[in-house]
């Protein structure tokens, strides 16, 4: 989608290549640009700089100095938004309640619905901030059906950079005041740019990394959560013991403690109310059903009223399937049948519904 020009548009700054080249591309088509970043660590938590750019960390004021250069670079405005308590609501707490339960939760999707795209525009209106449209350097593309008014969201241009997947949970109002910059680009295209206007440093910037730099997320949590259990077989035969539900999700082979088994064994399910966690062979990581709850659509009204054939990517870096949705009726809940078996479908985790490159809608992973 091209903006009209003339029209005030801020821009979510990270510091990095594709916000930055996103920002610039804007401004050269004569729009007012000004730029947003967000300010959610606290200290709270015991995590290390590991020297890392990540979306949480103790890293952050360095990415917020980084997003201040590159306004200053473009000479636009740059306001810090501080949304530290909410983002621990919203996503910090979330996210440890899905893992206490047994499930694996995705906070970036999480973030970007009720946080990037929602209070960051919000708080920063309300500080008197005022502009038309929001963009971002997500690889995607969005734009309004003129049969039916609905905003639509599409796959990038660049497969290996589609992030659709992260902005699958926006709502209508959400889509319609968006831009995606980026979307019709590849990513070494936009390093080009980067590089042809001097900003080399930017174009070699490593990427970020997604949530908590380190991947240590036994630091979100108390030892009261992290109660050892049994880990037993799909027999129910106990194997030994584990560390704490939180440390585990479907398809970990890796840290479980068990030795002496003839094959590997993976983790195929969780049982958060028993505190228990279930091993089995790899050939029980497969499945070919998922039910979905908790749908946004997007690309369709509501549910399809009879059965659909779609394409389903369970996590980001699965390749789509394709599969039959049904709506399960007198519930919020679509029933998922994939053509072949999936390895790892995990509780807690979206699925994103497409067809060719329109998103459908997504829902939130829940029992096969």
């Amino acid at each position: 989608m091209v903006a009209t020009p003339d029209l005030t548009i801020a821009v979510g700054l990270s510091g990095g290549v594709d916000s930055s080249v996103a920002a610039y591309l804007l401004q050269k088509q004569g729009h007012h640009v000004i730029g947003l970043t967000m300010q959610i660590w606290d200290g709270s938590l015991p995590l290390t700089d590991e020297g890392l750019s990540g979306c949480y960390g103790p890293g952050e004021p360095r990415d917020i100095a980084a997003a201040k250069a590159l306004a200053d670079r473009l000479g636009i405005p740059h306001h810090v938004i501080s949304l530290a308590p909410e983002y621990n609501t919203e996503v910090l707490d979330y996210f440890r309640a899905e893992y206490r339960a047994g499930r694996t939760p995705n906070p970036c999707v999480r973030c970007n619905r009720t946080m990037k795209f929602g209070m960051l525009l919000d708080r920063a209106r309300a500080m008197g901030i005022t502009f038309d449209k929001f963009a971002t350097g997500h690889y995607a593309r969005v734009g309004q059906d003129p049969a039916t008014g609905r905003w639509q969201l599409r796959r990038s241009v660049d497969p290996a950079k589609d992030q659709t997947y992260f902005l699958s949970r926006l709502s209508q109002a959400q889509l319609s005041q968006v831009l995606f910059p980026l979307g019709g680009m590849t990513k070494p295209e936009v390093k080009a740019i980067a590089r042809e206007i001097g900003w080399d440093d930017v174009a070699d910037k490593p990427e970020s990394q997604n949530f908590i730099e380190s991947k240590d997320y036994g630091v979100l949590f108390g030892e009261q959560e992290q109660e050892p259990g049994p880990l037993v077989d799909t027999q129910g035969k106990v194997l030994g013991q584990h560390c704490g539900i939180i440390h585990y999700t479907i398809g970990q082979r890796k840290g479980l403690g068990i030795g002496g088994t003839v094959d590997p064994l993976y983790v195929v399910r969780i049982d958060a109310c028993a505190n228990t966690v279930v091993v089995g062979a790899y050939s029980e990581l497969f499945s070919t059903r998922l039910l979905a709850t908790d749908l946004n659509w997007i690309g369709l009204p509501a549910a399809p009223a009879r059965p659909l054939r779609v394409q389903a990517k369970i996590r980001q870096q699965h390749k789509e399937a394709t599969a039959v949705i049904q709506a399960v009726a007198g519930t919020d809940t679509v029933d998922t049948l994939f053509d072949e078996q999936q390895m790892s479908i995990t509780p807690g985790q979206v699925v994103v519904l497409y067809q060719d490159d329109l998103v459908l809608g997504s829902g939130i992973i829940g029992a096969g």
